[in-house]
């Protein structure tokens, strides 16, 4: 698609500064209404797949993960979460599952993709199966990573969560950047992936400047905030998720309770299949690549 030059709802445009940082894919940023943009970078060709990251994180995650594995079977369209990566929203707006899965889910109209796959992992994980249960109608259906989907006390709202509050958040933001941050990311970053250590071309190439930015740190306050509300409207709404989906998790996952969430919640969604992986941790897709891809296959050959 050629490239716009007026940030109209609609229009595509590549992502000033995407290619400054040799770490960062090169993205096209779909404008939508009120403000609102869609980074995404694309690779493979076949049946189209929309791959969705989680917490502190943007779309570098599932691009080092298991995108490469993915693009010899699918057109994988990999996505920013707004407020994150070079996707913008409002502040104080589009901070819940069901927003995040609308603005995508616009995107992907916008970009023509027709009964996409909808994978996601982590927070992610909890988009795909929002957008799913959201359009069924219009997916091939959903592969959900390590996701979370209970309302549950989380780590985060208690870290990240005053950084959202309407008067002094942002200062606060700003502050702890330049103080605690420094330190606290990258502890989080590298526990993410226990039991396993960070793979070295992870450590190597994602951009954690771009994760790390005060703005994305806000807004995980806000995703945070709005969490328990969103997944009690999830939880009320697997039973009427008609689709295929394949949820997976690891035995070793410290971060997500494999048996309270991922098992729990393929038990409530008709026809759901839930594989647990044996020792593996959170960040499963940087090493179970073959078993996404089987997961995305098996949805694929069922829609």
């Amino acid at each position: 698609m050629a490239a716009a030059t007026e940030a109209l709802p609609g229009a595509v445009r590549p992502a000033q500064g995407a290619g400054a940082d040799p770490r960062i894919v090169p993205r096209r940023i779909v404008a939508l209404a009120q403000d609102r943009t869609i980074a995404y970078a694309e690779t493979g060709t076949g049946p189209d797949l929309v791959a969705i990251h989680g917490t502190l994180m943007c779309l570098e995650d599932v691009w080092l993960g298991p995108v490469p594995a993915l693009a010899e079977h699918f057109r994988v369209v990999a996505v920013d979460r707004p407020g994150h990566g070079f996707s913008r929203r409002t502040r104080g707006a589009a901070a819940d599952i069901w927003d995040q899965a609308a603005s995508i889910r616009e995107a992907v109209q916008r970009l023509g993709l027709r009964r996409p796959v909808i994978l996601g992992h982590s927070f992610g994980g909890a988009v795909a199966l929002a957008y799913g249960m959201l359009h069924p109608e219009e997916i091939a259906g959903v592969v959900a990573l390590a996701p979370i989907c209970f309302p549950e006390p989380r780590l985060e709202q208690v870290l990240f969560g005053p950084r959202a509050l309407p008067f002094g958040g942002d200062a606060l933001s700003a502050l702890l950047a330049a103080s605690s941050d420094r330190m606290l990311l990258p502890l989080l970053w590298n526990a993410m992936f226990f039991p396993e250590a960070m793979p070295p071309r992870f450590a190597r190439d994602f951009p954690f400047d771009l994760a790390g930015r005060p703005a994305q740190i806000t807004a995980e306050g806000e995703d945070a905030g709005w969490l328990w509300p969103a997944l009690t409207r999830s939880v009320l709404g697997y039973p009427s998720l008609h689709r295929p989906v394949r949820i997976l998790g690891g035995s070793a996952d410290l971060v997500v309770n494999t048996t309270l969430h991922g098992q729990r919640a393929a038990g409530m969604i008709p026809g759901a299949r839930f594989e647990r992986l044996p020792d593996a941790g959170h960040m499963l897709h940087h090493f179970q690549a073959a078993a996404v891809v089987r997961a995305a296959c098996a949805v694929q050959a069922c829609a």
